[in-house]
């Protein structure tokens, strides 16, 4: 059975740096949300959509609601996985992504965080209808049971 909460995860690898470490010894809370950009960016273009699609068609997405459950610290040095997926896609002006970060070492989750996107035009900032791209591209990943 997969360690993943979804199937066929986007993953990216990556490996704790000293810069990502606050005064407790472990990993800031600001570090990961840094990292869940970056697996969204990431997944983004492997699917083809990425930024200069999203100037084309003046369209993107801003964040409307991120939430993190941290279940365990990570450390300097840990070599993380950070898989996600679209969970939710509603056709028209959001959608939802989730986050597993995961270090193999150990087998153990260190967080879940989930996020609502907003479709907006680029170059008013509001709120505007998702195009075909955006509805087609971002496919939603079924949870298994």
């Amino acid at each position: 059975m997969s360690h993943w909460d979804r199937p066929n995860p986007h993953i990216i690898h990556l490996r704790v740096t000293a810069k990502a470490i606050d005064r407790l010894g472990h990993v800031n809370n600001a570090a990961y949300l840094h990292w869940l950009e970056d697996a969204a960016w990431s997944h983004t273009a492997a699917l083809n959509l990425d930024w200069p699609l999203h100037q084309a068609l003046n369209r993107t997405f801003v964040a409307h609601r991120t939430e993190l459950d941290y279940l365990a610290p990570g450390f300097e040095g840990d070599e993380l996985e950070i898989g996600t997926w679209v969970a939710a896609n509603d056709g028209r002006l959001t959608l939802e992504r989730e986050y597993q970060i995961y270090r193999p070492s150990d087998a153990t989750t260190l967080l879940r965080a989930k996020t609502r996107w907003v479709c907006v035009e680029l170059t008013t900032g509001k709120p505007r209808r998702m195009p075909k791209e955006f509805v087609d591209g971002y496919v939603v990943t079924e949870k298994t049971e």
